[in-house]
């Protein structure tokens, strides 16, 4: 009896959309409407411009994934997970709507890390975000670390910081030791994260990718898919359930 299909899943924010979290570059995308925005996502600019964080603090506070559920998406991958076809469900998101839509923790590798911690840039002490908000609505509009002093930002990756080395290297393994390699709503743009399709085109996988605007790999995949992915992705995960038998 030959093994099951193994899929390595590879999401970006495209899969939060329908939960209410606007995309970062699509037509009503974050930085489509602002350009200005991106600045508060690199980290020379955080770490250097105590207005940078400010804004910063303001705008975790008021992200839409506090609010936020899961999607059809979401529970599309659940699906695949139980189904025993899931390696890695490997996530550009900080949502944590995966996990709360019920995917496993130990299968879920933040590539970007999550909203939904604070960690200090100088001693690492790493917080619930919630704790460090309550500091910024009671009046602090840049709340220093409580151990040591330095600069906050939530745990995840700004442009201009490096992948933490265990998160990367449990990417590429996942990535090179999968049947099929499955981008959903990640524009593929954005390094290392998109270079893991080509790490598994390279292992011998097939590449999936479900996205709305053409992405850099579409002429690599086997498939590309443009359908809103609230309806394609249970479609396609209906399919591979059912050809696994």
């Amino acid at each position: 009896m030959s093994e099951p299909m193994s899929v390595t899943v590879l999401t970006g924010a495209g899969i939060s959309t329908d939960s209410g979290i606007p995309d970062f570059r699509g037509p009503q995308g974050v930085w489509t409407k602002d350009p200005a925005a991106q600045e508060l996502y690199t980290i020379d600019n955080y770490l250097a411009d105590p207005g940078v964080r400010r804004r910063a603090w303001i705008g975790r506070r008021e992200h839409a994934a506090w609010d936020a559920c899961p999607n059809g998406g979401h529970a599309a991958l659940v699906e695949l997970e139980r189904a025993g076809l899931l390696r890695a469900l490997l996530t550009q998101n900080i949502d944590e709507l995966h996990q709360r839509a019920g995917s496993s923790p130990e299968k879920v590798i933040e590539l970007h890390g999550t909203l939904f911690h604070v960690v200090c840039m100088s001693c690492g002490l790493r917080t619930p975000m919630r704790e460090v908000l309550d500091r910024v609505d009671a009046g602090e509009e840049d709340p220093p670390c409580p151990e040591c002093g330095g600069i906050q930002k939530a745990d995840t990756i700004s442009f201009g910081q490096a992948l933490k080395p265990v998160v990367i290297h449990a990417a590429l393994e996942a990535a090179r030791s999968c049947d099929l390699f499955l981008a959903v709503g990640t524009s593929l743009t954005v390094h290392p994260a998109a270079g893991l399709c080509g790490e598994a085109i390279d292992a011998g996988a097939r590449l999936v990718v479900m996205n709305a605007q053409p992405t850099p790999y579409d002429e690599f995949a086997h498939e590309v898919v443009r359908e809103p992915i609230g309806e394609a992705l249970p479609a396609l995960v209906k399919e591979l359930v059912h050809a696994a038998g």
